[in-house]
């Protein structure tokens, strides 16, 4: 019997253990989906303020979204499309939070090259993006940068872009999640998304 007890357990913890691993690849994530909650973490803001994100979103509906950081140029072309679409989407009654793993200091230099009044927020020791299921192992060639843009607080995890619409009570009602980070969801599109959720 107490043999059998210890492979249960022995099951149990590598099961619970494999759930926390983080995926070698952007193919490989297990987002949360729909209808489940963002879970509350503290982040920080461009100007090193600690914030609850479940405070945030107490606010009104939320588009929601992970970026890699002000170094991809990519990710620079997203938050600047959105950035153009803002006001359409605050007359649909939602605010834009997007997050990354970049440090306070770097989130303040994206928000002035493109032009973002929208809130950033800082994510780098990666919590939240682990918590959401959208973090994968980073190659190689990409740990460096991450690294400085994160000073030293995350030198492996890069988030998968995505887009999420989440209500005030944090329970998300969309997503748009892409492993190819060339691909972003298009400001038509999000605002189509946008009008139909009640």
């Amino acid at each position: 019997m107490k043999k059998l007890l210890f492979i249960v357990l022995a099951t149990i913890t590598s099961v619970a253990h494999s759930q926390t691993a983080v995926p070698k690849t952007a193919t490989d994530i297990a987002p949360l989906l729909i209808g489940e909650k963002i879970p509350n973490v503290t982040l920080k803001t461009s100007d090193n303020k600690e914030v609850q994100l479940a405070d945030l979103f107490k606010k009104k509906k939320t588009v929601l979204v992970f970026y890699r950081g002000g170094w991809c140029p990519y990710c620079n072309a997203h938050l600047q499309a959105l950035a153009e679409a803002e006001k359409k989407i605050l007359d649909l009654g939602y605010q834009i939070i997007a997050i990354s793993p970049d440090t306070p200091e770097n989130l303040k230099v994206t928000e002035e090259t493109d032009k973002v009044k929208y809130t950033l927020l800082s994510d780098s020791k990666g919590e939240l993006i682990k918590a959401v299921g959208i973090a994968f192992e980073a190659p190689e060639n990409y740990k460096s940068v991450i690294n400085v843009h994160s000073k030293g607080m995350n030198t492996s995890l890069l988030p998968v872009p995505s887009v999420f619409v989440v209500n005030p009570e944090s329970a998300i009602l969309f997503e748009y999640i892409s492993p190819d980070f060339k691909h972003r969801i298009t400001n038509e599109l999000l605002v189509s998304v946008l009008k139909t959720i009640k």
